[in-house]
């Protein structure tokens, strides 16, 4: 094994830190596209989401971020129980109606209430629903960690993200 110095010729040249770089190189991460939901005073919300996961099987816990300037997800903060839509392969125009800003997101949807009111949108891959139990806020994102206490699954494959563009699974 060589040095960091002596492999970096093939790293490419090596330059100070900046966020388009970042956002790149984060770009060969693939991730899942879900969809958190929650029915607020005002109907129902909800905003497209890839960077979520499980974080205690032992507990059943989930995390997830979200912008901190979503209207919908301050929405479903206020209320505290939301839906998570696990998006399937052939949902990625449910992906991008919910990264959306400003629009009735669920105007031509089909959805449905989970056993604690959330909506669950048809066709998705799994759905899991909970209660939100810490929230904390990470610069331009917030951290949300969730108790789960429902949890199901339905045949097919998953949407995913990778190098900027949603992708299905060969």
């Amino acid at each position: 094994m060589g040095t960091f110095e002596e492999s970096a010729g093939s790293l490419g040249a090596v330059s100070p830190f900046d966020n388009a770089h970042y956002r790149e190189v984060f770009g060969h991460y693939v991730t899942g596209i879900v969809v958190i939901t929650g029915v607020s005073s005002d109907g129902p919300r909800g905003f497209t989401c890839q960077t979520f996961g499980s974080l205690s099987v032992d507990s059943a816990l989930v995390f997830f971020a979200a912008s901190t300037a979503s209207v919908s997800w301050q929405r479903i903060r206020e209320v505290g129980v939301l839906g998570v839509n696990i998006l399937k392969d052939d949902q990625e125009p449910l992906a991008r109606v919910f990264a959306v800003t400003g629009t009735d997101k669920f105007a031509n949807v089909s959805w449905f209430r989970a056993p604690n009111g959330s909506p669950f949108l048809k066709g998705s891959l799994a759905y899991l629903e909970g209660t939100i139990r810490e929230v904390t806020n990470h610069g331009d994102h917030d951290i949300a960690v969730a108790e789960l206490d429902f949890a199901s699954t339905e045949p097919g494959n998953p949407l995913v993200y990778y190098r900027g563009g949603y992708r299905v699974l060969a």
